[in-house]
């Protein structure tokens, strides 16, 4: 019986015209959400300005949505409710000149979630740029809300080397403090072999919680120096940082004597693995727990750069981490003399 290739020429060259019509269908999305954003953005405008000025109160435009539903049959969403969320999509925007010419990124979806549960201008902002550099869906920008992701990263930023900021100034937007591994479901009592087994088994939601920019290189990834062999638990590459990136799993708190290991990973990666083109790698130690000041004591005098954080494997209690945001917020007015 004769045998025929799977992948014929005639199949690659298929490939590419299916190539073609992907690419072609998500230029078409984007034009499409860019006109419809774009709409939304002028219809809001056109309302705010004819209640601003008293020529229409709130009554109208239910009179608005009530025309538009009988002379534009087929048409959706320009429903009462939806024709208020215009005029405040365009009122939260339009005098923000940083953020306004980036609305037009998002999906009307993505908006509603941002505007609706933001509670400072600050907080809108760094949910826009975040979905746009993260290219999150719906649902990873609703969990990140819920994960509390702005709360934590400005009240717990990254502990880093010194030789992290000199060598990968960009790390610190690259990184977190605390990386959320609720989606393990890891038992208390849980050991490293779990941790590790877990991650590799959720690869795809653990790159996710990494950042957009990681990609998996290996697991227990070989390094050999001398005659002895080692194992680094996890090897990825940064895209933008143009590096590799080694984590270390530690199912106890932070100890010293750990970032030693992990500096002697970094020194192997450097000589052996890392292409000439590349920065020096950096390496992560994810724990379950640590102490700020161990941390401080430990990276002061690091000459590698390391990062040490935190995995967590439940939610944070959102309402406690937002009263300790609004007391910071508060300090620091009081430090600037404005309290």
């Amino acid at each position: 019986m004769k045998k025929t290739s799977k992948n014929t020429p005639a199949e690659a060259s298929f490939a590419e015209v299916v190539q073609l019509i992907e690419t072609a269908r998500k230029h078409a999305f984007h034009a499409v959400n860019t006109t419809l954003i774009e709409l939304y953005w002028q219809v809001g405008a056109y309302i705010s300005r004819k209640i601003e000025s008293a020529e229409w109160g709130d009554g109208v435009v239910e009179q608005l949505a009530a025309y538009l539903a009988h002379t534009q049959p087929g048409l959706r969403g320009f429903t009462r409710r939806n024709l208020f969320r215009m005029r405040q999509f365009y009122e939260t925007y339009r005098n923000d000149e940083k953020v306004s010419p980036l609305v037009r990124q998002l999906s009307w979806s993505h908006h509603l979630i941002i505007i609706s549960q933001s509670k400072r201008e600050e907080e809108r902002e760094f949910y826009l740029r975040m979905a746009i550099k993260e290219q999150w869906g719906k649902r990873e920008l609703e969990h990140q809300f819920k994960a509390a992701l702005y709360e934590r990263t400005v009240l717990h930023p990254p502990k880093v080397s010194p030789v992290v900021t000199q060598i990968h100034p960009d790390a610190l937007e690259v990184f977190k403090d605390a990386y959320l591994l609720e989606f393990l479901g890891l038992p208390d009592g849980h050991d490293e072999a779990d941790l590790h087994r877990g991650l590799l088994h959720k690869l795809k939601d653990f790159l996710v919680e990494l950042g957009r920019d990681f990609c998996f290189v290996g697991s227990e990834f070989p390094l050999q120096v001398g005659k002895r062999d080692f194992a680094l638990d996890l090897l990825f590459f940064h895209r933008g940082l143009n590096c590799l990136v080694a984590i270390e799993l530690k199912v106890g708190r932070f100890e010293p004597e750990y970032l030693g290991k992990l500096e002697f990973y970094l020194e192997a990666l450097d000589r052996d693995v890392k292409k000439p083109h590349e920065n020096p790698a950096i390496g992560l130690l994810l724990c379950a727990s640590k102490d700020a000041e161990v941390v401080e004591y430990a990276l002061r005098r690091s000459l590698s750069p390391a990062l040490i954080a935190e995995y967590q494997t439940q939610l944070p209690d959102k309402k406690l981490l937002q009263a300790k945001l609004h007391e910071f917020y508060l300090e620091n007015l009081a430090a600037e003399g404005e309290l």
